[in-house]
């Protein structure tokens, strides 16, 4: 095939592209600055996706599409997130639609579901647009809803969630962490011992990659969402520990009760706009509600519509992740 990844240059969008070209797909890779890591038979697209005409011109000629641009993180103007993930989003269903592109996968988030109660064992429940001042989980919300509403007899869409994904490499999850550690600021709601499902970086790509092979008019993936995870559920604490033995920093975490992380969260979501800062904040009501609930989903959907299984357990990704910090370590490019 050959397919579009938006959001090539993320963690994921640069694992999604490897694997395309692996196997022998032509690839093209929309996203607003060139990326060296890619595979030269790539075909980079420099552009914004919230413009129309970039996004039409990268998915002329394409077979399928992998969209995975997104605005992420707590912070920000409700416009820009809007532009990036619903307008973006609008952009690309367009696209296909006019270049007859039978095959999309649409990336979201289990966020966009979560209302702050636990989840235990569930399945990708209907998005919901009551996310608050939280305008990530809030757009990707609109734009999942957006999604799966074009599905239809020419064009089949299939949305996946991937849940909390880390790897080497990830600036999100495990740079947070270990910078945090390593300053000393590390805290854990409720102690970390929340039951939390996670995804290691290849089983997310490979996950997207089985999306797009599944995929099509009339298959049973299209116009359904999937939550794509290890389905191996453990403690935050258990996880975050294994990071921080993994890059080589003390595990010295604060506890902070619940109830009391919900209180700052909030807190700290009126006055962060208010001090006019755009950096990220130490804790919002929404991180609060997903590092303090259980959440860990049934693997069986996937299994059984898109043909996939995680491959690489979480102890193996922590292996994985203490070679990756070793190597760097050597090399002087360590993030510790």
């Amino acid at each position: 095939m050959r397919v579009l990844v938006t959001g090539a240059s993320s963690l994921i969008g640069i694992g999604v592209v490897g694997r395309l070209v692996g196997r022998g797909d032509r690839v093209v890779a929309l996203q607003r600055r060139h990326v060296s890591g890619l595979p030269d038979a790539v075909e980079q697209h420099l552009g914004d996706i919230a413009d129309a005409d970039v996004v039409t011109a990268a998915a002329r000629g394409c077979d399928g599409v992998v969209h995975l641009a997104a605005k992420v993180g707590v912070v920000g103007d409700r416009s820009d997130y809007v532009a990036t993930n619903v307008d973006g989003t609008r952009h690309v269903l367009e696209a296909a639609r006019l270049h007859r592109i039978e095959r999309v996968v649409h990336v979201s988030s289990p966020s966009v579901a979560h209302d702050g109660q636990p989840i235990v064992g569930g399945g990708a429940d209907p998005a919901i647009t009551e996310h608050g001042a939280a305008w990530y989980p809030e757009t990707k919300a609109i734009a999942e809803r957006m999604a799966l509403a074009a599905n239809g007899t020419d064009v089949a869409v299939t949305v996946i969630r991937p849940h909390l994904v880390w790897g080497p490499g990830d600036t999100q999850l495990v740079g947070r962490i270990v910078e945090r550690a390593a300053a000393g600021r590390l805290a854990l709601v409720g102690g970390g011992a929340a039951l939390v499902d996670t995804t290691y970086i290849d089983n997310a790509t490979a996950a997207l990659v089985a999306a797009l092979d599944a995929v099509r008019p009339g298959a049973r993936c299209a116009g359904r969402a999937y939550v794509v995870a290890n389905g191996e559920p453990r403690p935050i604490r258990e996880l975050v520990e294994g990071i921080c033995a993994a890059a080589g920093v003390r595990f010295e975490p604060r506890d902070v009760p619940l109830a009391t992380a919900r209180r700052l969260g909030s807190a700290i979501d009126h006055l962060w706009p208010r001090l006019g800062r755009q950096d990220e904040p130490p804790l919002t009501r929404f991180l609060a509600d997903q590092l303090g609930t259980a959440h860990w989903f049934d693997p069986r959907p996937t299994r059984e519509d898109l043909g996939w299984t995680p491959h690489v357990s979480i102890d193996e990704g922590l292996r994985e992740l203490a070679a990756w910090f070793d190597r760097t370590s050597r090399s002087g490019n360590a993030p510790r």
